[in-house]
């Protein structure tokens, strides 16, 4: 009986979420206006594809989703990369400081994103960087919960690789690029979705950074859509599935590798 109650609050639960992103999909596929009748309708009298045509056509989606997926790409490579070094080194050099250091890096994740970004605009603007993928690009490149992540990881490695690898004669360089970045394949899988959906998603940066409306990234162009077709549902619908379905295909196809990164990261603090 236990497990049938709790199997019926699990279904029910997800049901719950799981309604908002159907009528999202479903109102996608509405002629305009029909969402605003009443009673409200769940689903469409007939399946449109106008509201898409609409978006790609009218609107040019197409180029601020292209924006997204060149930023979204470019932070996470580059992300990854400084990380990546950030991490291993803190997991594996012996350096003076190096606790005390670690520990103030992880004290700046208490402070709240919104209290850095005038005097990282005011800086970026001194470096002439404003308006220009730079401007996203170059506060993406480390983060301290990426560091926190992959030094968790490392840690797990034993030292007796690395040493090996050093009688063998292989340079800092060589051990990082041949031998610590495969063995952690899976967090770095892990801290590129997260990346990945962050930079994809992230509505307040690029709309302070970019002025022109060319260069706007998907959710900054879909308010401004918002803005101007204020009784379009269908539209907002439609665009709010095209933001969406990148970053959802992304996940489903790397979740095996997600979450052996998340259970292995924890294995050692």
């Amino acid at each position: 009986m236990k497990k049938i109650i709790l199997y019926i609050i699990l279904i029910t639960a997800a049901i719950l979420c799981l309604l908002p992103f159907v009528w999202m999909i479903s109102t996608s596929f509405m002629a305009t206006g029909q969402s605003n009748v009443y009673p409200p309708k769940f689903f469409p009298d007939k399946f449109t594809l106008v509201q898409y045509k609409n978006l790609f056509a009218r609107l040019n989606v197409a180029k601020y989703l292209l924006n997204s997926l060149i930023l979204s790409v470019s932070v996470t490579i580059v992300s990854l990369f400084v990380n990546s070094m950030a991490g291993y080194a803190f997991a594996k050099y012996k350096f003076s400081g190096q606790k005390s250091l670690f520990k103030l890096l992880l004290s700046f994740m208490i402070v709240p994103a919104q209290v850095t970004m005038l005097p990282l605009f005011l800086m970026l603007k001194e470096m002439g960087l404003i308006n220009s993928y730079f401007a996203v690009i170059i506060p993406g490149m480390a983060s301290v919960f990426g560091i926190f992540l992959i030094r968790q990881y490392l840690l797990a490695i034993p030292d007796s690789l690395i040493e090996a690898a050093k009688l063998d004669g292989a340079s800092d360089f060589q051990i990082y690029f041949t031998l610590i970045l495969p063995l952690a394949k899976p967090i770095l899988i892990t801290l590129a979705i997260f990346t990945f959906m962050g930079t994809w998603n992230d509505f307040l940066w690029p709309l302070i950074v970019m002025t022109n409306d060319s260069m706007y990234t998907l959710p900054v162009a879909l308010a401004n859509l918002m803005g101007e077709h204020n009784q379009d549902t269908e539209l907002m619908m439609a665009g709010s599935v095209v933001t969406i379905l990148p970053i959802l295909l992304v996940f489903i196809a790397l979740q095996k590798h997600y979450l052996k990164g998340i259970m292995m990261g924890s294995i050692k603090g």
